[in-house]
């Protein structure tokens, strides 16, 4: 019976599983993603969620408990600065596992956790729509353009096109 036991020990001793994460969490700050078995993955995603909204009030004694799980002061300020601008109006939830397949080797199930509001595909951001235009239609109006700019460089004097030439060369 497994009574109490909620953490996954991923068969390492204890620095050694602290350690793992840590690193693994600093890649993930770094990097936005990572490829790992599905066991670290649920083990680092447990870790790093309670960071990232400890990261959303930036005060000195946040910056300290972070780091103090996380080792690195440049994964600190990546985490306070870039990865909190963009999930910071977000309730939870700040990774997203996405599993693989299989590893060739020892036949482990494989995924890619990442972070979810740096993935350009499954974010919400809406582009600008252009509107569509008919092969057609197009081809008329360019041509009916510069018919309209040839008649107007046609229509000009003389004298205006002496003086155009004048500033020209005096450039």
């Amino acid at each position: 019976m497994r009574h109490g036991k909620k953490i996954n020990h991923l068969s390492r001793t204890a620095p050694h599983r602290k350690a793992m994460l840590a690193n693994m969490a600093n890649s993930l700050i770094e990097h936005k993603r990572i490829n790992t078995t599905v066991a670290k993955a649920k083990a680092l995603k447990v870790y790093v969620e309670p960071l990232i909204t400890k990261a959303k009030t930036d005060t000195t004694h946040n910056r300290r408990t972070v780091f103090s799980y996380l080792k690195n002061k440049y994964a600190v300020t990546e985490l306070f600065r870039e990865v909190i601008a963009k999930v910071g109006d977000r309730p939870g939830g700040y990774t997203r596992i996405i599993k693989t397949g299989t590893r060739l080797g020892d036949n482990a199930e494989m995924c890619m956790i990442e972070l979810v509001d740096f993935n350009e595909i499954y974010t919400n951001s809406k582009e600008k729509a252009t509107a569509k235009r008919s092969r057609r239609g197009g081809a008329k109006k360019t041509q009916t353009a510069t018919a309209d700019t040839t008649a107007e460089a046609v229509n000009e004097s003389p004298a205006a096109a002496e003086t155009d030439t004048k500033e020209k060369e005096s450039e």
